[in-house]
């Protein structure tokens, strides 16, 4: 999922118009309630490679049939989009369809740019784990997006390195920090990882694998819950660990991490299932001897992980025709034909399960061929994705993220503060914004 994985929330051109307005009263529902078929033309602003070939498949099949044609309008990714996006639909003239990152949502929701289409989706939600369909209802009964594809979180790490170290792969983050320290003792000079603080979306998969809940709503107000125990609980674990020194605390996608990477300086990652594409480019020389594994627990014997990326199809308020841009959705990202084009042509992975193992994905990536069963353990550990909560400010924390706990980090000062500052500068915007906020 290289596409996705760095992507922030846009901090929009378009101010959020509704105040106080809870998410659950947003997104108009419109003609969701009917059926409809054509002649109806649909446009459809979306970032992923290939998408026309996979639209294809739709024009000339389901889409024939029922007389709807998508055409697809390729898009910057990620801010462009939405600043673009929220600005059409100022104008009342947003597409039929948009990809929409699911950290976005809550912005295009409180926007009412987006439609609810849980009427018009059928038994969708069956085909994607609890954790991956919540982030596109926002904790309501609304449907605002289908899930496309997801990050779940994975740990990586070089397998010859640590049979040669003798390190044993942690199961718990107990273990991981005394892998880290173990590692110290045996080569001084290498390091297990980084904590970089210049991708926010890792701190927050990490923090929802915690168990965070960063954004909720009561009726019209907002609470905002990023200093909350469970985050706190990920700050000082690793702001103890950059302290002692026991990891770096270098960002990442820099010269100096590739050659980190590819030197075995550095010799795991904790990253999500587009790794791959990422360690490729980054430590070309060290093919074939990674390996990867399930994040590590906070408590022995469980089972979840958090997200790092992914994207939806959602349906604007500005579609004269929801009911057939629904369908088209629902059919994109959970029909076996559509997902294995999008597999194919885009180099998604999908949020679909029964595509996970399918496929592009019956053999693993060939950057990891010593690991035949990655994409089958993967699939496994994608089922365990926690739930998340976003809020329509995500790029207000994000920024916060990265000059707070960018400084923290170089500094091997207190994450705990680092955690406050991005609390307090979350809820002033939100204020700012005329949204009401409890304490």
């Amino acid at each position: 999922m290289p596409h996705t994985k760095r992507r922030r929330l846009v901090a929009t051109a378009v101010a959020v118009t509704l105040g106080s307005t809870a998410l659950a009263a947003c997104g108009s529902s419109g003609d969701d309630s009917k059926s409809e078929s054509g002649p109806v033309s649909l446009t459809y602003w979306t970032w992923t490679p290939g998408m026309d070939k996979v639209v294809d498949l739709w024009n000339q099949g389901p889409g024939k049939k029922d007389r709807i044609t998508v055409t697809v309008k390729k898009q910057a990714s990620g801010d462009t989009l939405v600043t673009k996006i929220l600005t059409a639909h100022k104008a009342g003239k947003a597409p039929d369809l948009v990809q929409a990152e699911y950290q976005a949502l809550p912005t295009l929701v409180s926007n009412d740019a987006l439609a609810d289409i849980a009427k018009n989706v059928g038994d969708a939600k069956s085909r994607f784990a609890d954790g991956v369909w919540q982030q596109t209802t926002l904790g309501t009964d609304a449907v605002y997006a289908v899930p496309q594809d997801i990050g779940p979180m994975m740990f990586y790490y070089r397998a010859d390195l640590f049979k040669k170290y003798g390190l044993t792969v942690p199961t718990t983050w107990d273990e991981f920090a005394e892998t880290a320290r173990a590692l110290k003792k045996k080569a001084p000079d290498t390091d297990l990882t980084t904590f970089s603080a210049n991708d926010s979306g890792l701190f927050a998969g990490l923090a929802q694998q915690a168990g965070a809940t960063w954004w909720t709503t009561s009726g019209d107000t907002w609470r905002v819950g990023i200093d909350d125990a469970a985050t706190r609980k990920v700050a000082d674990f690793w702001g103890g660990l950059v302290k002692e020194g026991a990891v770096d605390n270098q960002p990442m996608y820099t010269p100096a991490w590739n050659k980190a990477l590819n030197t075995g300086k550095q010799i795991a990652w904790v990253s999500a299932v587009w790794a791959p594409g990422t360690l490729t480019t980054a430590a070309p020389d060290t093919k074939g001897k990674w390996a990867m594994a399930p994040l590590p627990q906070w408590s022995a014997g469980d089972h979840v992980t958090g997200s790092w990326g992914g994207s939806s199809t959602a349906v604007t308020t500005d579609s004269g025709h929801r009911a057939a841009a629904a369908k088209f959705a629902a059919w994109l990202n959970t029909d076996d034909a559509a997902l294995a084009a999008l597999a194919k042509e885009g180099g998604i992975y999908p949020a679909a399960t029964n595509a996970q193992t399918s496929g592009a994905f019956a053999t693993p990536p060939d950057y990891f061929s010593t690991q035949p069963e990655f994409y089958t353990l993967a699939a496994k550990i994608a089922r365990t994705t926690a739930p998340s909560a976003w809020g329509p400010n995500v790029n207000v924390a994000y920024q916060t993220f990265n000059d707070a706990f960018g400084a923290a980090a170089k500094n091997k000062s207190d994450f705990s503060a680092a955690l406050k500052t991005m609390q307090d500068a979350t809820v002033a915007d939100l204020e700012k914004q005329g949204f009401e906020v409890s304490k």
